[in-house]
C-alpha cells in the first residue's frame, strides 16, 4: 500500500478543533428540540458532502493542469495563481470535513452510512494533499520560468497530465462506487511511476555532463516527484473506494 499520513477511519479536522467541536454542539442542541433523524435527513446530507467532495477534486485537477501549463510556458503568474488557489482547497476540506462531522454527530449514522462517511472525510484529505503536491510545482516552476528548459523537461508534462487523468478517473469512480474502476484506475499510477524513475535517471545524466544543469536538473527532480506523489496519493483514493464497497482493506499498489 501506498505510505499514508493517516488511517481511514481517522477524521481529518484537527486542524481547527474548536471550530468543529463548536458545530457539533450546536448542532446536537438544535436536536434536542427537533424529531429524530430520519433517512431523507441523513441521504439529503450524504448528496451535499459527496458533491462537496468533487468540487473540491475538480478545483486540485484544474491545480495540476495548471502548474503544467504554467511549467511550459514560463508563466509565473499562473504559477502564482496556483500556490494562492491552493488556499481554497484547503478551505474546502476544512469544511468538508467539518460538515462530515456535524453529519455524523447529529445523525448518527451507521453500518455503511458511518464507513461512506468517514471515507469521503479520508477523500478530502488526500485531495487535500494533492493539491499540496500541485502548489510544490508551481513553486519549482516559479525558479525553472527563468531559465531555457532543460531538454523540454523530459516527462513532468506527461506525468502531470497522467496524474490530472487519474484524480479525474478516481473521483468518477467514487461517484459510482465502482470498485472495479478504481482497481483499474489505480494500476496507471505504474505509468506514472515509470515516468519518474526516467526523468530521474535522464536528469542526473544531464547534470554530470553539464554542472551548469544542475540547479535545474535538482528542481526539475523535486518537481517530478511531487508529481508521482499525486499518482500514490490518487490510489490511496482508489483504494478507499474498494474499502467503501468491501469493507476491506485491499492494497492496489504494492
Amino acid at each position: 500500500m501506498t505510505e499514508r499520513d493517516e488511517t481511514l477511519g481517522t477524521t481529518t479536522v484537527g486542524s481547527q478543533p474548536d471550530r468543529i467541536s463548536e458545530m457539533v454542539e450546536t448542532a446536537r442542541f438544535r436536536n434536542l428540540a427537533a424529531p429524530g433523524a430520519t433517512r431523507e435527513t441523513l441521504d439529503r446530507e450524504e448528496a451535499l458532502i459527496k458533491d462537496a467532495v468533487l468540487r473540491m477534486g475538480a478545483m486540485v485537477e484544474d491545480a495540476i493542469r495548471k502548474a503544467s501549463l504554467a511549467l511550459t510556458t514560463h508563466d509565473t503568474a499562473l504559477a502564482l495563481a496556483v500556490i494562492e488557489g491552493d488556499r481554497l482547497i484547503n478551505e474546502a476540506q476544512r469544511e468538508a470535513s467539518g460538515t462530515i462531522a456535524v453529519t455524523i454527530a447529529t445523525q448518527q449514522p451507521v453500518a455503511r452510512d458511518l464507513r461512506y462517511l468517514l471515507t469521503l472525510d479520508h477523500v478530502t484529505y488526500e485531495l487535500e494533499r494533492i493539491g499540496d503536491h500541485a502548489s510544490s510545482v508551481a513553486k519549482q516552476v516559479l525558479k525553472l520560468a527563468p531559465e531555457p528548459p532543460l531538454k523540454g523537461y523530459i516527462h513532468l508534462p506527461e506525468m502531470a497530465e497522467r496524474g490530472a487523468a487519474l484524480v479525474h478517473g478516481v473521483l468518477r469512480a467514487l461517484v459510482d462506487v465502482d470498485p472495479i474502476a478504481a482497481r483499474e484506475i489505480a494500476v496507471t499510477d505504474d505509468e506514472i511511476d515509470t515516468l519518474y524513475h526516467a526523468t530521474f535517471d535522464t536528469v542526473v545524466e544531464l547534470m554530470r555532463q553539464d554542472p551548469d544543469n544542475v540547479e535545474r536538473g535538482t528542481r526539475m527532480i523535486i518537481a517530478s516527484h511531487y508529481l508521482e506523489r499525486i499518482g500514490d496519493r490518487s490510489t490511496n483514493i482508489a483504494e478507499d473506494i474498494v474499502y467503501l464497497e468491501s469493507g476491506e482493506v485491499e492494497d492496489l499498489n504494492p
